[in-house]
């Protein structure tokens, strides 16, 4: 998460509505094309700058103003994008949200089937978008009476895990003692907080290692990582070491177990650790992996390495790390990003979600396919 509350960073919100009956890009393999779908009456869709060929143009003068807008901004829908790179291809938006209902999704996990499970920051909300576009709420946490969460203000749900019995985890952060902490949604079941956290604090980034069973989660504002139990209870300070600590806003942000280790990003400092799980379950010594992420938010690992696919807030860009140490910008603007927050890797798909946190221009669901 990097928040809604930048405001000197605010774009001023397309007037553009969401035009229905466009056709989606070409089909990613691991997930059948579907058309995009919208996930409210009236998502935004990206402004078009200028119209795009004589055809567009041709349109403007003979269908006016507001139908050249509608034609421009579908033959933007179906022109294929000139960003993405390698080890990514076909990217293509499978569903916009209703930034007015607060639909701005902050994290991810990937489910069997192509479907996804997001939260709603500020709506507050654990949504499924399935393979085809649709979306379905499935829990609306309980609003606190007077919300003071720490740097943001409103009550957002953040962090996110799902177990392979379809269990979700997630945090949310009220700035109230009676609500801020660790839920759990299990199937068929409703919301349930297992986990308190300090109110001070703004929980993010989370994790799950079912071999260990326990969760782990970053708080930004307090710049440590938690340790829980999977079943709930008392959560323990796992590291509270000076790199996971914010410089202005947002430390410990982004969150992976992966390879005997956890590895968080810190947003204001732009880089990317790596804390060893010890025998004993405790933390080892930080390691710094990156830096100079600017914006970096989650991040998700696409195979057994240490290769990953980091989502760079601020300069709406998703970016491809190799254990070499080299990057690549493999996803951008120009093929739908607007603020990603997330990242999720299932076989060969890879989700980007955008949260439109600072552009406030459509937030969506990008799906593109991994080549290995």
């Amino acid at each position: 998460m990097l928040g809604p509350f930048r405001r000197d960073r605010v774009a001023p919100a397309s007037r553009f509505a969401a035009v229905s009956g466009v056709p989606a890009a070409p089909a990613v393999p691991a997930a059948p094309a579907v058309p995009a779908a919208s996930c409210g009456p009236a998502a935004p869709a990206a402004p078009v700058a200028a119209a795009r060929g004589s055809a567009a143009s041709l349109a403007a003068r003979e269908l006016g103003a507001a139908s050249a807008a509608v034609l421009a901004l579908a033959l933007l829908a179906a022109t294929p994008a000139v960003a993405v790179a390698p080890p990514l291809a076909d990217p293509r938006i499978v569903a916009h949200f209703d930034i007015a209902r607060g639909l701005k999704p902050e994290n991810i996990a990937a489910e069997p089937g192509g479907s996804a499970v997001l939260t709603f920051s500020l709506a507050r909300q654990v949504g499924r978008v399935d393979r085809h576009g649709r979306f379905t709420v499935l829990a609306t946490l309980p609003a606190p009476e007077h919300p003071s969460t720490p740097v943001i203000g409103a009550a957002v749900v953040s962090g996110l895990a799902r177990a392979h019995d379809g269990t979700l985890y997630f945090t949310y952060a009220t700035g109230t003692a009676d609500l801020t902490g660790l839920w759990r949604l299990r199937p068929g079941g409703g919301p349930e907080r297992i986990a308190a956290f300090p109110p001070a604090g703004l929980p993010n980034g989370l994790a799950l290692d079912e071999r260990a069973g326990v969760l782990y989660s970053a708080d930004s504002v307090l710049g440590v990582v938690r340790v829980v139990p999977v079943d709930g209870g008392e959560p323990e300070v796992w590291s509270a070491d000076a790199r996971l600590k914010p410089v202005t806003t947002f430390g410990a942000n982004g969150l992976k177990v992966h390879g005997g280790a956890v590895w968080v990003g810190n947003t204001d400092l732009g880089s990317l650790l790596r804390i060893p799980i010890g025998t004993d379950g405790a933390a080892g010594p930080v390691e710094v992996r990156a830096e100079g992420l600017e914006g970096l938010d989650d991040f998700a690992f696409v195979g057994r390495g240490d290769d990953l696919i980091a989502a760079l807030d601020t300069p709406s860009q998703a970016v491809h790390l190799g254990p070499d140490g080299i990057r690549r910008t493999v996803l951008d603007a120009s093929d739908g990003l607007s603020n990603p927050s997330s990242v999720a890797v299932r076989g060969d798909s890879v989700y980007v979600p955008s949260a439109a946190f600072l552009t406030m221009v459509d937030p969506n669901l990008l799906v593109a396919r991994l080549e290995r």
